[in-house]
């Protein structure tokens, strides 16, 4: 990488970094630190590669039918063994064409770029997606016991990579995926269409995602993590295809992304029961803005697997139309966890069955073995600015009487409801100020209130 092309790059990396990693670390969440910089990255601070390949050099054919996983597999050697040997990273271009493959792995110090009209494939042979070991947070795969099959792109212990382009198409043609899930038929848990696992700088942005089998971007264990100007689509039958999925991550940037797919647009994680509680890696310093997008489930979830805890997280700017529910936070007896220090603020909703759903009572588990005495605590959520129209239910605020919702800070809310049917809560308490329809009792009324001095001085 040449110092005097890459010096903007690292400066703003390290600027993201540091302002991120000070609101994962307090407790207080600080609106400073975050509203510092308006873009977490642009196209001119991506990193300078030394080397630049062709999948055609390799072999590969872009016809749609042609099969080029060893090709694929062979650039991805060659290029980690090139920086190896001498330094300065490298990129792999995929020119227009229609480029079919199985799984394959990057490396680190890395660009793939997707030039337009290029189209990477997913393979729906079976046997092109090899089986890996389940994530220690989860004990097992997501779905079904075992291991799972690895994602269609993979990256293990990598640092600085990114994903880019020219609006190229990464499609994980998951119908194949789908059926077998309808079937029931499934006996491993499917893939996802983008994983990274304990990696650092991943960047991925200016291209479309479509069609995964099963979660489209999860980063896991991660840290310095970019998602911005990426469209992602999948029809809202496809079960599971969440969009992107922080799970046990520091330091994530989501921004400028639309997302239309058969689940959560966002969902935030940290493993599931005595895993998630036994590795105590926390998802802390996210940021989410200027997103929109529609799915029949929640446009912003955290939870239900937040067993490592979630906290320090803004969710700004967002706009979710024709959708189940705005904004979900679900937890159970047995997560143990926290989620605390969360704002949404500048939310708009449209055409949505509910605005906002907060329970905790999503009971699924991994295992018999789960601690029903493990309770997550909830706390310090701030709702701000949100305006919903057309909207059936204004929402749910349901703790649990051992633990309940804590700090709960409502300002300015207005949902245009079709008849006057007020928030459903218990063990609850919080303050509430401008909010229509009026909220429960147990959160009380106030004649001024700012949610963001509220949480700050808590």
């Amino acid at each position: 990488m040449r110092t005097d092309e890459s010096l903007p790059f690292l400066l703003l990396l390290a600027f993201l970094s540091l302002a991120l990693r000070y609101v994962a670390a307090h407790v207080v969440f600080d609106f400073g630190a975050l509203s510092v910089a308006e873009s977490c990255i642009s196209d001119s601070s991506l990193p300078h590669r030394a080397h630049v390949k062709s999948i055609l050099d390799f072999g590969a054919i872009g016809n749609g039918a042609t099969l080029n996983t060893h090709a694929f597999h062979d650039a991805l050697h060659s290029l980690a063994s090139l920086h190896a040997s001498q330094g300065g990273g490298t990129q792999l271009i995929i020119p227009p064409g229609r480029w079919l493959t199985g799984s394959f792995n990057l490396t680190s110090h890395f660009t793939l770029y997707l030039q337009k009209g290029a189209v990477l494939i997913a393979s729906q042979n079976i046997q092109d997606w090899p089986l890996i070991d389940p994530l220690p947070s989860y004990g097992r795969g997501r779905e079904r016991p075992g291991g799972r099959y690895i994602s269609f792109i993979h990256g293990q212990g990598l640092i600085d990579v990114v994903i880019t382009g020219e609006r190229g198409i990464i499609d994980g043609q998951g119908a194949f995926w789908w059926e077998s899930w309808y079937k029931r038929t499934l006996t491993h848990t499917r893939p996802h269409l983008v994983e990274f696992v304990s990696s650092q700088k991943i960047i991925i942005t200016n291209v479309v995602l479509q069609n995964s089998p099963f979660w489209t971007v999860h980063p896991v264990y991660c840290n310095d993590v970019i998602v911005k100007g990426v469209s992602i689509f999948a029809p809202q039958t496809a079960p599971n295809t969440d969009g992107i999925d922080p799970d046990s991550c520091m330091n994530v940037c989501i921004e400028d992304c639309y997302i239309s797919n058969g689940d959560d647009l966002i969902a935030l994680k940290s493993g599931w029961d005595e895993y998630g509680i036994a590795v105590r890696r926390p998802s802390a310093g996210i940021i989410v803005r200027r997103l929109t997008g529609t799915t029949p489930f929640s446009g912003i979830s955290i939870g239900s697997e937040m067993s490592g805890g979630i906290k320090n997280v803004l969710v700004k700017d967002v706009n979710i139309f024709s959708s189940g529910t705005g904004i979900r936070i679900k937890s159970a007896p047995g997560r143990g966890g926290y989620i605390e220090n969360v704002t949404f603020a500048s939310i708009t909703m449209k055409k949505l069955s509910k605005a906002i759903d907060i329970t905790m009572d999503a009971g699924e588990h991994p295992d018999g073995n789960f601690d029903p005495t493990a309770l997550p605590t909830v706390r310090r959520l701030s709702f701000d600015r949100i305006v919903g129209q057309d909207i059936a239910s204004a929402g749910r605020f349901l703790g649990l009487k051992q633990s309940p919702l804590q700090g709960v800070c409502m300002s300015r809310i207005s949902l245009n409801l079709p008849r006057p049917v007020s928030w459903s809560c218990s063990y609850v308490e919080g303050e509430a100020f401008l909010v229509d329809p009026i909220v429960c009792p147990s959160i009380k009324s106030s004649s001024n209130l700012d949610c963001r001095i509220r949480n700050q001085l808590s």
